[in-house]
């Protein structure tokens, strides 16, 4: 027997949606109508795992940003505080949205709410799109009655946590830009410049030092396997780029940014500020300290944290206190966490405590960031005048010993 998807709509708008098993189309229609239904769109679940494979693709090739998933916080506890129902908010933002990914995510969501589905076990079917944190929230507020405070308050929280990350991702832009500059105009000089000057020294039958030889080399090698150089520049990118996805390699990449100068001081008061925020943000919703570490531990950029986030929520969960059990990770969380998590568990005040600490690092890492240019700058001018005083030494050598020759 057929299984066939539906949505139906009774005489006074009431809707539902469904799955069911019946010999045909007709029959559907029948059985809701003797429910007082009439049948408004049905799918065969053939014709829908068929669309399934195109949805797949489309969700490989297509993301919802942080800042569409913001915004739908933000305007739905708008929505939710005016006395609009939650499906006819979804069906608003839904429309509105310019992801397509995210306007076909929101209509199915709404079409399970109306079908009597809780709002937070709707967008639990949806991981890819909205992160654990998003979900325990609504969660928190359906149970408390208190959905549109949470949901203002989770959007205040993404708003930061976008700040934050975008103020990092901008600082790194500038270095890499300068860095490729300097590896693009390197490579033109090997294959351009250098290897006119090595045939001008050939003709001249000049001892060449080591030096230029390094350099002819490498110029010979550039000239002789371009392609084959490029080639394996990018595989090397996406190599890394795999190995970051995988969970050793992302742990050899997070160890390493919390060993590099400069970078490591910024990516602990970074995720810092991630873990106090997100943590004052749970316990004011009143989501007990254990699960809310755990719930903390998947929003956090590091995985070092994220490890230790888990082990410290086992600890409370035996009878220990967060900051003593903070202490064992001295190696990535800052002294002032620890500091000020005792003084909020001293007084009482841990939500507040963390809230506040949140917003110094925040600001710690606004002015690291920019500072950044200022910080890298030396670093990036010494290796460029290496790079240039090797090349000049390399070339003019040479030419040095033929004027002593002559």
């Amino acid at each position: 027997m057929p299984t066939y998807f539906y949505t139906a709509k009774s005489q006074d708008g009431k809707e539902k949606a469904g799955r069911t098993e019946v010999v045909s189309e007709h029959e559907l229609a029948q059985q809701l109508r003797q429910e007082g239904f009439f049948l408004t769109s049905v799918v065969p679940e053939s014709v829908r795992k068929e669309a399934g494979i195109g949805k797949r693709l489309s969700r490989f090739f297509s993301s919802v940003s942080i800042v569409e998933k913001m915004v739908l916080a933000r305007h739905l506890s708008v929505m939710i505080k005016a006395g609009l129902p939650l499906d006819r908010g979804l069906r608003v933002l839904a429309a509105q949205s310019k992801s397509p990914r995210f306007r076909q995510v929101l209509a199915e969501v709404e079409q399970k709410i109306r079908g009597g589905r809780p709002f937070s076990d709707s967008l639990a079917e949806y991981p890819d799109v909205f992160p654990e944190l998003f979900i325990s929230m609504v969660r928190v507020g359906e149970a408390t009655g208190k959905l549109d405070e949470v949901l203002e308050n989770l959007s205040v929280q993404m708003g930061k946590d976008h700040e934050l990350r975008s103020r990092v991702r901008g600082a790194m832009i500038y270095p890499a830009v300068i860095v490729s500059l300097m590896v693009a105009i390197g490579i033109l000089m090997m294959i351009m410049v250098v290897p006119k000057l090595s045939s001008a020294f050939q003709e001249m039958n000049l001892s060449l030092p080591v030096t230029t030889k390094i350099v002819i080399g490498i110029s010979q090698f550039l000239s002789n396997n371009l392609i084959l150089g490029l080639g394996l520049v990018v595989s090397i990118i996406i190599l890394i780029r795999i190995a970051s996805k995988t969970e050793s390699g992302k742990r050899f990449l997070d160890i390493l940014f919390l060993n590099l100068p400069v970078i490591s001081d910024l990516s602990r008061k970074v995720n810092s500020a991630i873990f106090a925020r997100n943590l004052s943000l749970t316990i004011d919703a009143g989501v007990p300290i254990n699960q809310a570490l755990k719930i903390v531990a998947n929003t956090m950029s590091n995985s070092l944290f994220s490890q230790s986030l888990l082990v410290i929520a086992d600890g409370m969960q035996k009878g220990e206190q967060m900051s003593d059990l903070l202490r064992n990770f001295s190696n990535i969380y800052p002294v002032m966490v620890v500091q000020m998590v005792e003084v909020g568990e001293t007084t009482g005040s841990l939500s507040d405590t963390l809230r506040n600490l949140a917003e110094f690092y925040e600001e710690e890492v606004s002015n690291i960031t920019k500072n950044l240019s200022s910080i890298i700058e030396p670093a990036l001018m010494i290796i460029v005048g290496i790079a240039v005083g090797f090349f000049a030494i390399s070339i003019i050598q040479p030419i040095y010993s033929l004027v002593g020759q002559m």
